[in-house]
């Protein structure tokens, strides 16, 4: 009889839209490089306009065949926005407001927006963190304090991160000082759940 109880109870409620039948899961994109494969997780409810711009660059296929052009030991790798001629891929959309605010710590292996000194002037370059980042966290809302916001963490591949960082660079000018000598292209960023 009490399993009968219940069973109508949950039937009522979700009927009435008490209970959700299926809990919202973070959005996960698999980034295929010349180095291996980085499997990320990103989150959406903290950090909706990033996630939603990095999501619409990887649909329409524009991180292809960028690559990692700032990579940094002990500190990040950068990329998706450059060809392997280190010139802007091109097709970028306007810039983004900067989620910094949104508690997530540039913790090693989270996956945060790269920008200029302006707070709110990211497009479509990202940034892996491979250290405890702190410094990079918002502090107040001035420029200088603003922070770079954290939108997703690596779920699987910091192997390959770590290879990344790895990897003999070189400077080619006063702009592009830590490149890969050998290019690590971004062959493909897919969502796969």
């Amino acid at each position: 009889m009490l399993k009968r109880v219940m069973m109508v109870l949950a039937a009522l409620c979700l009927s009435a839209g008490i209970v959700s039948a299926e809990v919202k899961k973070n959005p996960v994109v698999e980034m295929e490089t010349s180095l291996g494969k980085i499997k990320l997780e990103l989150f959406e409810k903290e950090a909706p306009i990033s996630v939603k711009n990095f999501l619409d660059y990887a649909n329409s296929g524009y991180y292809s065949d960028t690559i990692f052009h700032r990579v940094i030991p002990g500190f990040m790798i950068q990329g998706g926005g450059l060809t392997g001629k280190l010139v802007p891929k091109g097709g970028e959309k306007a810039s983004i407001k900067n989620e910094a605010s949104n508690g997530l710590k540039n913790l090693r292996g989270t996956l945060a927006m790269a920008r200029t000194g302006e707070p709110d002037s990211a497009t479509a370059q990202f940034f892996i963190n491979v250290n405890n980042n702190a410094f990079l966290d918002q502090r107040d809302k001035t420029v200088a304090g603003f922070g770079y916001a954290v939108f997703g963490k690596v779920i699987e591949g910091m192997d390959v991160v770590d290879k990344i960082v790895a990897t003999p660079q070189e400077r080619k000018n006063s702009v592009f000082q830590n490149v890969p000598k050998t290019p690590v292209v971004i062959k493909s960023v897919k969502v796969v759940k």
